[in-house]
């Protein structure tokens, strides 16, 4: 699986470490420890280009250091994801709906110890033919 990397700065504060990635304006996020902001950025990095796939922006290419600009105690690290596995994660999370059924039915569907959202899942794939 081919991985993409960006190049994130790593910016040293009393509280840990604020990350940026110069190619993706916004794309930031902060870690108590190295390894922390390492994992957030990781993180981060996946939603960003997820959120910009699924809005249809074009995504840069990575350019590779040195940076301009960068702070006496910042230093550059290459953060490598995998987009297929977060277009997964992403697309199979379980996402919250809000229903209104009547008060009976609802009473009844519990003493039968009904799995709602399991219910709502297989009505779904059969009602849209998946």
């Amino acid at each position: 699986m081919k991985g993409t990397t960006y190049f994130a700065v790593f910016e040293p504060s009393q509280t840990g470490f604020g990350v940026y990635f110069p190619d993706l304006p916004g794309c930031i996020t902060t870690g108590g420890d190295i390894q922390e902001a390492k994992t957030m950025a990781e993180e981060v990095l996946g939603l960003h280009l997820w959120g910009m796939e699924k809005d249809n922006e074009e995504i840069p290419k990575p350019t590779v250091p040195p940076f301009e600009d960068l702070e006496d105690n910042a230093f550059v690290m290459p953060i490598t994801i995998y987009m297929p596995l977060v277009k997964n994660e992403m697309e199979n999370k379980a996402v919250k709906k809000t229903l209104t059924i009547p008060y009976w039915l609802n009473a009844l569907a519990e003493e039968n110890q009904v799995n709602f959202s399991q219910l709502l899942q297989t009505a779904l794939k059969e009602y849209l033919r998946i």
